[in-house]
């Protein structure tokens, strides 16, 4: 299927200015470019919460800066963890601001998002390591911001969806606090980038490239070797016993569709509820109001079914798949 026009109309945009995510960019060149990137895209007058708050809390290897939305409403309220995207190399707090007050305000829950540390300056597992104390924290001290912490949900876009799947695999393996949802949107899960349909025929990228996908591995990891880590490729998780049930949303026109989908597969077989969703016409990171309207509308109904249940009985859940992962 074609791409939906309004992206495509977006993709001519940003052709007409040669923009690219990495080619020959520095980290610290790609930060900037993403960084304006974001200045220009921004709406004038973001969407409004109750409140959002700055924090910086204890991490292992120095403090996490955290922000935290709160909707309108009494509490407590549930709290979802966001993981911005950014291939584990570029991205902070205001990449995704809209996209968190969108969702508090939708799901009628806490965010908090969390900017982790970045490779290279801190590569593979520093900045994970940060996601899974900022989570524990959230657990801990959840009543000290009107949060409820017997439901608490992970999600990322991309580089963020991975770190909340492995968060969601280390919050079981470790006996940390539990969680009641995943909800990850075209998510990596799988560092040695097997050469799927949607790889081998999205290479040459509409934004996201192969040459993208080596070049955020080459600075996020520290060796060919981390590649095949379950705490970078969750996909190869020993097992996927235990966990959390999920939403995973991916994009038709991404070269990492078929990843994120056979993900998806793996819990489903074992036995984790779960839906996969993809967007036809969409590309990584959907970018465009029309797409993003319709994962945050979907993403939104599973967050308060889920943070209904409270987790406690996930037995009316079923698998479903929503598109076809082409390889796995």
């Amino acid at each position: 299927m074609p791409l939906d026009p309004q992206t495509n109309a977006a993709l001519k945009r940003l052709r007409a200015i040669n923009y690219t995510l990495t080619r020959d960019f520095t980290p610290e060149q790609a930060r900037r470019r993403e960084r304006a990137l974001t200045q220009l895209t921004a709406p004038n007058k973001p969407e409004q919460v109750a409140n959002t708050e700055n924090r910086d809390i204890p991490g292992p290897a120095g403090a996490i800066p955290i922000r935290i939305y709160t909707p309108q409403g009494y509490g407590p309220f549930p709290i979802l963890l966001y993981f911005h995207s950014g291939g584990g190399v570029i991205g902070n707090l205001d990449s995704e601001d809209g996209l968190c007050r969108r969702l508090a305000n939708l799901s009628e829950c806490l965010v908090v998002s969390v900017d982790y540390r970045l490779g290279p300056e801190y590569r593979f597992p520093i900045g994970l390591e940060d996601c899974y104390a900022a989570t524990q924290w959230v657990a801990e001290q959840a009543i000290n911001f009107n949060g409820d912490a017997s439901r608490i949900a992970v999600s990322g876009m991309s580089a963020g969806g991975n770190l909340a799947a492995v968060i969601a695999h280390m919050a079981h393996d470790r006996g940390g606090h539990p969680l009641i949802f995943q909800l990850l949107l075209v998510p990596i899960t799988d560092f040695r980038l097997p050469q799927t349909v949607s790889l081998t025929e999205y290479a040459d990228g509409h934004l996201l490239t192969q040459e993208d996908l080596i070049w955020f591995g080459d600075h996020y990891l520290n060796s060919e070797e981390d590649r095949t880590n379950p705490l970078a490729s969750p996909y190869l998780a020993s097992s996927f016993a235990g966990l959390p049930p999920a939403l995973i949303i991916t994009a038709e026109c991404d070269p990492l569709r078929d990843d994120g989908e056979c993900y998806g597969k793996r819990l489903q077989e074992a036995n984790i509820p779960v839906t996969i969703s993809r967007r036809s016409g969409a590309i990584h990171g959907f970018i465009v109001p029309d797409q993003i309207n319709a994962i945050l509308a979907e993403s939104s109904a599973a967050l308060r079914t889920a943070f209904t249940q409270k987790g406690a009985d996930c037995s009316n859940m079923r698998s479903v798949s929503i598109g076809k992962a082409e390889q796995c």
